[in-house]
């Protein structure tokens, strides 16, 4: 597992990232998104990695670590917008208004990661368990279905019914599923060569420390 601590750190990293991002909504036209659309499928699709090579028990280690993190960051924020600052200081309401602790998004956050993710990992583990190593494609897009509905849900109720209505909202759900979606399976090229890449390096390395034992 020498490369398991590099995709957790970039795995965390992302979905960092994308949560802060996730402040801020996006309109193209009559599509409406949050600013987490742009990174947030790479967590998948580093989620797939692990799931794919290091099996579920490492990738639910690696859902908690972020999951913690994001706690972590939130409490963060929280305690930084509390604290007091000089009276010349002027930026206390923009920081607080873009990572101002807001428990309605922090909940549906980790709350549509924690669900996804676990889903994800669970899934693509099964499908292998059942299948075997071949239809790679099948898992790594059948787990991504689930999950991904799954957290695009939770967080879009959760973080945006209400502010969000009617129409909108629905096309806010179904366009951010669509999209993460789509964007996973346009990656699955680049995913493929990944997952190969790191399964030989990591049985290259175990065959190293055998040969040496």
């Amino acid at each position: 597992m020498r490369l398991y601590p590099y995709l957790l750190a970039i795995f965390a990293a992302l979905l960092l990232i994308s949560n802060i991002s996730a402040v801020k909504l996006i309109q193209f036209g009559p599509i409406i998104t949050d600013g987490g659309a742009f990174l947030f499928p790479l967590v998948y699709v580093i989620g797939d990695i692990l799931a794919e090579v290091y099996g579920f028990k490492a990738t639910r280690r690696a859902i908690l670590t972020g999951f913690c993190i994001s706690i972590l960051a939130a409490l963060t924020f929280w305690v930084v917008q509390l604290a007091p600052y000089p009276a010349d200081w002027t930026n206390q309401d923009a920081f607080s208004s873009v990572l101002g602790f807001v428990p309605r998004i922090v909940l549906a956050s980790v709350a549509g990661f924690l669900a996804g993710q676990l889903l994800n990992a669970y899934i693509l583990v099964r499908i292998k368990a059942r299948f075997g190593e071949g239809k790679l494609w099948a898992r790594l897009i059948g787990s991504t279905v689930v999950g991904e509905f799954a957290d695009t849900l939770i967080f879009c109720t959760i973080a945006f019914y209400g502010v969000i209505s009617g129409a909108e909202f629905v096309s806010y759900v179904i366009f951010g599923y669509l999209y993460k979606t789509i964007i996973e399976i346009f990656l699955l090229p680049i995913t493929y060569p990944v997952i190969g890449f790191v399964k030989k390096f990591e049985a290259s390395k175990s065959n190293e420390l055998k040969s040496l034992s």
